[in-house]
């Protein structure tokens, strides 16, 4: 009899296991923020095909589903994969092949780094980014006589963290044709008693950077393959990449399409006549990897390097505005025809006057549309009544949390303290705008996006600066900031439905933590560790 009993019982469950539905893995055991419409909390999901096929209780799951791969979560954290909504995943890739200058302390310690990085590569022409002064205790630009003494037959140019300034030394000049008497056109060239001191802000940078050597195609494909490495070992599984070529874009698809290149791109069209000519003709691009229906363009400089355009003179430097980079005609034309062909248009706009100029323009040209989406990126300093602009359903603010904590040291003595009321604003955007897009600006700013959560929730850095949070009327919520970094950034893109939150029908991308980011005490959100990135429901 109990021989039958059991018989029966393998009987059942050998039928009850025929009867699940066979998927390609099961997570189970987890804390799993959703972010849905309603911010659910659920326990397991099914993947198939690289997509949800369910979401729900660990019971609810595996009564349902069975799979030859089943990852216990153990009780740890999952959210949707990170999106960065601004960054520059190809130049984080190309700047780990140059100098390292981030978080130098000295222009001495800048001269160090470059002395060593030719010692062990003897490049035929050195660059390099990261310095910025302002970490420096001589709050000043360099010159370049350190580096003609140096490098007498070698060019050198070392570009600002921001990336709108640079310093070169003579040779790099002479090979970029700049003399004393060069036109500076949306930007400077700085001379002191009538000879170049080595730096250039914005546009003349430009002339430097024709000069730079050619990569070729294996250093470029290296490039971005180291980048995916460093990007999603942070948990990033989509990059906006604000700015690239075609050559670049269609390297990243071919590597895409031949299963090399995992990581998701929303490729913003640089502002070049080749580009637009291209793209604005072809149309939308979309793989399942790649989609290309944006132009990045220029405003203004950065508020670092005083070429962001303000309303009223630098607090610190009267009589100077700062630097708009495009004229304003030319920015006017240019939305009508990025308009016209059914593309975004996102914008870096640093000072007060940049940002009105273009939520101005925006408003004008896209009066008679609908779900345009056209984003201010940065939108860094907002003063007088320009939030309203934000209300505009077109418009998306489009910002950096690490930005705010890495410039508090400094933005005040450059804006003064009204002004700086209605910098990094982040909580006045969202609440204008109704979404906001988050992202880091990398390499500008550290890759990891735990940083970014941190910034936005607790307005300081790691070094725990300013000790009760910059301006915290405008921090945002664990929740905001979560949709921040995952929904609003896959809307800002156009693919809030393919991506974004786990749910029924979108792609399996997601991120396991170790830390619950939504409730551990704020101190600790810094020090969270991914243990695992998945693309497609692929462990990366």
């Amino acid at each position: 009899m109990k021989n039958y009993l059991f018989l029966i019982a393998l009987f059942a469950l050998s039928s009850c296991q025929k009867n699940k539905i066979e998927v390609d893995s099961i997570v189970l055991n987890a804390k799993v923020y959703t972010v849905n419409d309603t911010f659910d909390s659920q326990e397991a999901f099914a993947v198939t095909d690289g997509k949800f096929v369910a979401v729900g209780s660990t019971e609810a799951i595996t009564s349902k589903y069975t799979s030859k791969a089943i990852i216990d979560a153990n009780h740890q954290t999952i959210v949707p994969g990170f999106i960065d909504a601004h960054c520059h995943f190809y130049g984080l890739g190309m700047n780990l092949q140059t100098v390292n200058l981030v978080g130098t302390k000295s222009f001495a310690e800048v001269l160090e780094r470059v002395k060593g990085f030719q010692k062990e590569n003897n490049v035929q022409y050195i660059s390099g980014r990261g310095w910025d002064q302002n970490d420096w205790n001589v709050k000043e630009y360099p010159t370049k006589k350190e580096l003609d003494s140096l490098f007498p037959n070698t060019p050198v140019a070392l570009t600002r963290i921001d990336g709108h300034a640079m310093l070169c030394n003579q040779v790099a000049l002479d090979l970029a044709g700049i003399t004393v008497d060069t036109p500076a056109n949306g930007g400077e060239i700085l001379i002191t008693d009538g000879a170049l001191t080595g730096v250039l802000i914005d546009n003349p940078m430009e002339k430097v950077y024709a000069t730079f050597p050619k990569p070729t195609k294996q250093k470029q494909i290296e490039a971005l393959l180291d980048a995916q490495k460093y990007c999603t070992d942070l948990g990033l599984t989509t990059v906006s990449d604000a700015g690239l070529d075609r050559s670049v874009i269609e390297l990243i698809d071919s590597l895409q399409q031949a299963g090399e290149l995992q990581m998701r791109v929303y490729a913003m069209v640089s502002n070049t006549k080749s580009n637009l000519d291209y793209y604005l003709n072809k149309g939308v691009v979309k793989t399942s990897r790649l989609q290309v229906r944006s132009v990045k363009v220029y405003a203004d400089g950065a508020l670092g390097s005083r070429g962001a355009t303000l309303k009223q003179p630098y607090s610190d430097q009267h009589n100077h505005y700062g630097n708009m980079v495009i004229g304003t005609s030319e920015f006017e034309a240019l939305a009508k025809k990025i308009e016209a062909a059914d593309y975004q248009m996102n914008t870096h706009a640093i000072g007060d006057s940049a940002n009105r100029f273009v939520l101005n323009t925006y408003n004008k040209t896209l009066k008679n549309s609908s779900n345009k989406r056209w984003r201010v990126e940065h939108a860094q300093i907002i003063t007088d009544n320009d939030f309203e602009y934000f209300k505009n359903e077109n418009i998306i603010p489009s910002v950096q949390p690490t930005h705010a904590t890495s410039d508090m040291y400094w933005a005040e003595d450059r804006l003064g303290p009204d002004r700086i009321r209605g910098a990094y604003a982040f909580k006045d955007l969202l609440d204008a705008s109704g979404k906001i897009a988050l992202g880091t600006d990398f390499p500008i700013e550290q890759v990891n996006p735990l940083l970014t959560f941190y910034a936005a929730v607790a307005r300081k850095d790691t070094d725990n600066f300013p000790e009760n949070g910059f301006q915290m009327e405008n921090a945002l919520s664990r929740e905001e900031t979560l949709k921040g970094m995952t929904i609003w950034a896959a809307y800002a893109n156009f693919e809030e439905l393919e991506k974004g939150s786990i749910e029924v029908g979108k792609l399996a991308d997601f991120v396991i933590l170790d830390s619950d980011i939504m409730t551990i005490p704020e101190q600790r959100i810094p020090w969270v560790k991914v243990v695992k990135t998945f693309i497609n429901g692929i462990k990366q």
